[in-house]
């Protein structure tokens, strides 16, 4: 060894007590309750409920489809996945609706929904043709409701929607396309 030169095993312990100091100040300077906030932060989210999900209106999209949007109305973040289940509903309760075969649009990933956030999803469908008395191409006959009762994965119920037009849900036959809820980014 040569003059002035450290053992190695001194090194490594100043090296280990640095790491323990650094660790001990850096406990010390967060709050007990900001690491729990922290925490929180990083587990994963639990799924979003019927009931902290606002739905004002399904907003047309062209001649055959809606876009429905969601926004997290609850307490805390929730993830919302996969594709809404869909029903046409008439006057009254949603649980009095005739529920749609979905046809699924798009891989779905889980939505992370911050309290405010948004997702939306678009639901297309074979429009019904002519005026009034309308018809169906394919000779299914149309189906006329003048709300949709819209439901989440991993959630009972659902959310009653009109068309933000006014109008009412027109379609042949009972499917419909959608897509997977996206995260719509805040303006």
């Amino acid at each position: 060894m040569s003059p002035g030169a450290e053992p190695r095993t001194s090194r490594a312990c100043r090296a280990l007590l640095a790491a323990a100091l650094a660790s001990g100040v850096l406990a010390a300077a967060v709050p007990p309750a900001a690491a729990a906030d922290g925490a929180a932060l990083r587990a994963p989210a639990q799924p979003c409920r019927t009931d902290q999900l606002v739905a004002n209106s399904a907003e047309r999209v062209g001649a055959t489809g809606w876009r429905i949007t969601v926004v997290n109305d609850g307490p805390r973040p929730c993830t919302l996945g996969s594709h809404p289940r869909l029903a046409l509903a008439g006057q009254g309760s949603p649980d009095r609706n005739r529920p749609l075969t979905v046809t699924l649009q798009g891989r779905p990933q889980p939505v992370l929904l911050p309290v405010g956030g948004t997702a939306a999803t678009v639901v297309t469908f074979t429009p019904v043709l002519g005026e009034a008395d309308g018809y169906c191409a394919s000779g299914a006959d149309p189906t006329v409701a003048p709300s949709l009762v819209v439901g989440f994965p991993n959630s009972r119920g659902g959310l009653q929607l009109a068309p933000d037009d006014g109008g009412e849900f027109a379609l042949c036959g009972g499917t419909v396309r959608a897509t997977p809820f996206r995260a719509v980014p805040a303006n």
